[in-house]
């Protein structure tokens, strides 16, 4: 580069004396000497020389990227890491930890988003009811991701909705559709391992190669649920059974799933002060149990006996018999049930067609398929994993196939609040699930209507004491007895005896005082919208309110209520036919004139104030009666309706939108 210049340079200096020694006129440059003037102008006359070593500095060493491939290392072997914990977690532990995660991660974004958001301004969101939105959307999405007790949570939510904003009501409802069912590989190894390794075919007596001398054996299942699935078989006997089984997964999610649950409670009582942890152990050992099918198998067995040994529903209720000898923790063995689902109003209602003097098939005399039918041979069918094997008994609906039971709804729904009622109030033992595919109806020979109720995880037990305390508090509802009603909820640590009582009775209770609601009822819309907020803030206190004493309140009332909310919406669900507050609270007084744990002058007391009680409910059948007057010319839905339509009136005062529409979807 230097020698270029040089030589730049050396030819410039020529063409400059050139220059002078044949110089045109003066004033006068050709264009030529002008370029040329230009170009050697515009180079610097001394010549180039090349920098040495010691002016270039120290060498600098290239450039490692050390920091670069620190943090690429570790970002492969966190990867890697985590790849091999998922594979490990799905393999050996069902995704139990993969679920954990998932649920940590939505509970604590749900309160962080409240945490932040929940205010008349939220700086994230247009209005709260965003908020409430999307907060319903991820955790539906991850109750219904992780299913097995997740699911059992989400519907023990959708039905307790009452409370919640109409986003959580909307979202939760699609939470009793059917769960996904295992496949049959799985099954068949749940089977194995409680039967010590033997084979359904060995354990049942059943053959999937068309042996005739055998059973047969579905291997699709019938029904699907968070927790199990129900299987029809016929054993070698004849006998037809519905086989329940535990899915494979949930014996390993189980223990993680109530870790998990417990966590995040402790988080929101801590966040929120919140007094939810406490009813944690109470719930946590409820849903345990409703794993164990042993425990189910007792509880159904018992609640046999005990309707067995009540003249007023030993012929209107039917418990299915148990196989003790085909049941063990994971898998119960029960008589099938040929019936109707609660939930299909118009089988239970259009004409009988199936004969006179007879009943639904397999009801108490009356066979399963009809003599003139010829029974197909089952043990020729193939081993194929989805063919139904169980016989088509819908003769009884006709050749058109639009015939029923032709039962009285009134009737049926009389003897579902009898059954629950004598559980709370005479027995103290309570099925606490009774969701409308838990209870099959059947037609008995007679022509009357018979409850089938299946399912019978879900129990509690009630001392003595708070089963005639709350026999008390029903019967004190009923006849407005304020100051027995604030006696027993305040031996339950409730601090707010009206709000409790309206909460009971899922309508507004009328014998507390209501300034405070006629206050509000007398504000403007605008006002009524400004104090929305603070109305939602409320709810919080109210909840502690009804807790109170933490320690006092029965555990139990968790899921009475489920109980008495499902009933309810039962009723409404087949037009509210019955006056289901009279119907309880009379079941209420009479256990208190047969409470065997009382002394003689007690019960003859108890026993002349339920003769009294009974004239006065008389009076609720005047609104019972003008509610379905009020139905007829299509002005009302029913006294249940009507009912809730009051306490969505006075919940609305207080900023909370009820909607009890938990059976959609």
């Amino acid at each position: 580069m230097a020698f270029a210049a040089g030589r730049i340079c050396a030819r410039c200096s020529h063409h400059y004396h050139h220059h002078h020694l044949a110089s045109p006129p003066p004033g006068r440059l050709s264009p030529q000497s002008q370029q040329r003037r230009s170009f050697s102008q515009s180079w610097p006359r001394p010549a180039f020389t090349p920098p040495t070593p010691a002016s270039l500095g120290k060498a600098v060493p290239a450039k490692q990227f050390k920091r670069t491939r620190k943090w690429i290392r570790r970002v492969a072997y966190l990867s890697l890491f985590g790849a091999a914990a998922y594979v490990v977690d799905r393999q050996f532990y069902a995704s139990s930890l993969t679920r954990c995660t998932r649920t940590f991660v939505a509970g604590l974004t749900t309160a962080l988003d409240y945490k932040i958001n929940f205010r008349e301004d939220p700086p994230f969101a247009d209005d709260i009811a965003e908020v409430h939105a999307r907060n319903a959307t991820r955790l539906f999405h991850v109750l219904r991701a992780n299913g097995g007790l997740y699911l059992k949570i989400g519907q023990a939510i959708a039905m307790q909705s009452a409370i919640l904003p109409p986003e959580f009501q909307k979202m939760f409802a699609k939470m009793f559709d059917d769960a996904p069912q295992n496949d049959w590989a799985e099954v068949r190894q749940v089977i194995m391992e409680d039967f010590g390794g033997k084979t359904p075919e060995e354990v049942f007596g059943v053959s999937f190669d068309g042996d005739p001398e055998a059973g047969v054996m579905e291997k699709k299942a019938r029904a699907s649920a968070s927790v199990a699935q129900v299987h029809w078989a016929r054993l070698k006997d004849g006998r037809e059974v519905a086989i329940k089984i535990q899915k494979k997964e949930i014996a390993q999610q189980v223990g993680w799933d109530l870790w998990a649950f417990k966590v995040v409670t402790k988080i929101y009582t801590w966040w929120f002060d919140l007094p939810l942890y406490t009813l944690v152990p109470y719930i946590t050992e409820r849903l345990l149990l409703e794993c164990d099918f042993q425990a189910e198998a007792e509880n159904s067995k018992r609640m046999a006996e005990l309707v067995k040994g009540e003249p007023r529903l030993r012929d209107r209720v039917y418990i299915p018999k148990v196989y003790d000898e085909l049941t063990t923790k994971r898998v119960m063995t029960a008589e099938w049930i040929e019936g109707v689902r609660l939930w299909d109003k118009d089988a239970l209602t259009r004409p009988w067609q199936g004969g006179w003097r007879t009943g639904s098939p397999g009801c108490h005399g009356t066979p399963l398929d009809p003599p003139q039918t010829p029974i197909t041979s089952l043990q020729h069918r193939s081993r194929s994993s989805n063919e139904e094997l169980k016989p088509d008994r819908s003769y009884w609906r006709g050749k058109d196939g639009k015939g029923g039971l032709g039962l009285n709804l009134k009737e049926v729904m009389t003897t579902m609040i009898d059954l629950f009622s004598a559980q709370m109030f005479l027995w103290g033992y309570v099925h606490c699930d009774p969701h409308p595919g838990n209870i099959f109806v059947r037609r008995l020979p007679n022509g009357r209507s018979e409850l089938v109720l299946i399912d019978h995880g879900l129990y509690i037990h009630m001392s003595p004491k708070f089963r005639h305390q709350y026999s008390l508090f029903w019967k004190s509802l009923m006849t407005f007895d304020n100051q027995t009603l604030k006696e027993v909820v305040s031996d339950w640590g409730v601090n707010n005896a009206e709000i409790f009582a309206s909460a009971t009775l899922m309508r507004p209770y009328e014998g507390g005082d209501h300034t405070v609601s006629k206050r509000i009822r007398g504000m403007s819309e605008a006002e009524r919208k400004k104090r929305h907020y603070e109305m939602q803030q409320a709810m919080r206190k109210g909840i502690k309110e009804i807790l109170g004493d933490e320690e006092k309140w029965p555990r139990e009332l968790i899921f009475i209520g489920r109980n008495m909310r499902i009933v309810q919406g039962n009723n409404q669900f087949l037009g509210s036919p019955v006056n289901r507050i009279k119907i309880t609270g009379n079941w209420a007084s009479r256990a208190l004139a047969e409470d065997k744990n009382l002394s003689f002058s007690e019960r003859w007391k108890n026993f002349g104030s339920h003769l009294i009680f009974k004239m006065v409910l008389l009076a609720t059948d005047a609104y019972f009666w003008y509610s379905k007057l009020k139905q007829f010319f299509g002005r009302g839905k029913g006294m249940d309706d009507d009912m809730e339509q009051q306490m969505r009136k006075m919940a609305k005062d207080y900023g909370i939108e009820m909607n009890h529409n938990v059976f959609e979807g």
